[in-house]
């Protein structure tokens, strides 16, 4: 038997099994994908480690795992599945329901994360029978204590999926345990917008903002740093994070390695890969791994300023840039039309202070302004 173990390194909070490509009984390839795992920040296939046949599955679907655990078992081809195998418990998503008076781990989960109960199930309890009530009471229909609810008239309930959970979870305790304090500048974007109008092709103004933070590291070392409650880290290469919106299905934080060994045009290439790979759903996990400090580019979406933005812990600050737009302002006593944008450096208060703050802010936004 060779065991199918979950990575030893993961990047998030938490790792779910998201599902079973194989089933109990399938032959299976070595290097070929089996399963699937997801964090609130990626979502990855796992590959069998050896040629043979899926003689046991261990976890169900839904649960969380800790690195290292045993998830599954692979025979060799002669072999086939053991007794085991069939237990309610190793049973993939499809197979016959469990006995109401014993119900799997991974059942009383998928009930619990949809609000259902036993008796909200009409018939054997499987998964996509608690799946499909969920379903309907996500268009306001269902049973509740034997009765059929009417559908409530311009409500669209819609369970959260695993990826959705998993940011609730980050974002919740990053609130919990750091202090979040936000400084506010503003920028100049016009010696940024001249350079890249004289490029091709133009490189994306992310490009510009995650090099120019790279750069003010070297004013505030300590904002390239993570929080750990008996000591604090801060690092040579910085490791800049980038999030990336996937819709409704949330967003992940692809990092941009070693950001200030890079050229402009090498980042740009870097951001283009990973934004690709994020839409594509092909990230894989060292592509979100190691990140030392974020940046939200939230004004293409159209805010000016948002405040705080979420630490990404145990990071020790994020970067928010806000909608770029002419405005009015005072140069050299005379009044003038620029492009500008607010910047905010929300820190965790624990590790860095304001003058650091200002600090690196001071320094980012004099990049910007002199860019040449």
């Amino acid at each position: 038997m060779t065991d199918i173990v979950a990575p030893l390194e993961q990047e998030g909070t938490r790792s779910v099994l998201k599902t079973w490509l194989k089933r109990v009984g399938d032959t299976v390839a070595a290097d070929e994908p089996i399963l699937e795992l997801e964090t609130d920040k990626v979502a990855v296939e796992i590959a069998a480690p050896a040629s043979g046949v899926l003689a046991q599955i261990l976890v169900e679907p839904d649960a969380e795992i800790a690195p290292g655990t045993v998830l599954g078992r692979i025979a060799d081809g002669d072999s086939k599945p053991t007794a085991a195998a069939s237990a309610p418990r190793q049973a993939a998503p499809s197979l016959a329901a469990p006995s109401r008076e014993r119900i799997p781990p991974g059942i009383r989960k998928l009930l619990a994360d949809h609000g259902l109960s036993e008796s909200d199930i009409d018939g054997p309890l499987t998964r996509e029978a608690i799946q499909a009530e969920a379903a309907r009471r996500a268009t306001g229909g269902g049973r509740q204590d034997g009765v059929t609810k009417v559908p409530q008239e311009g409500v669209a309930r819609v369970p959260h999926d695993s990826m959705r959970r998993r940011i609730a979870e980050h974002m919740t305790r990053s609130v919990q345990v750091a202090p979040h304090v936000t400084a506010v500048f503003e920028a100049d974007f016009s010696a940024i917008i001249a350079h890249r109008n004289a490029q091709d092709p133009k490189p994306t103004f992310t490009a510009y903002f995650v090099k120019a933070a790279a750069i003010a590291m070297e004013a505030s070392p300590s904002v390239n740093g993570r929080w750990y409650e008996d000591r604090i880290e801060i690092y040579r290469d910085a490791n800049i994070g980038v999030g990336t919106a996937l819709g409704d299905k949330g967003l992940v934080v692809p990092v941009i390695q070693r950001a200030q060994t890079l050229s402009l045009s090498e980042i740009a290439g870097q951001l283009q890969r990973l934004t690709v790979a994020a839409r594509n759903g092909t990230l894989e996990p060292a592509d979100v791994r190691g990140g030392t400090f974020s940046i939200s580019n939230h004004g293409v979406s159209g805010s000016l300023v948002a405040t705080p933005i979420i630490i990404n812990q145990p990071q020790a600050a994020i970067l928010g840039i806000g909608k770029l737009e002419k405005r009015a302002v005072v140069r050299d006593d005379q009044v003038v039309v620029r492009p500008m944008a607010y910047v905010t450096l929300t820190i965790d208060h624990r590790m860095l202070d304001g003058h650091q703050t200002n600090a690196w802010l001071t320094r980012f936004v004099e990049v910007l302004e002199s860019w040449s």
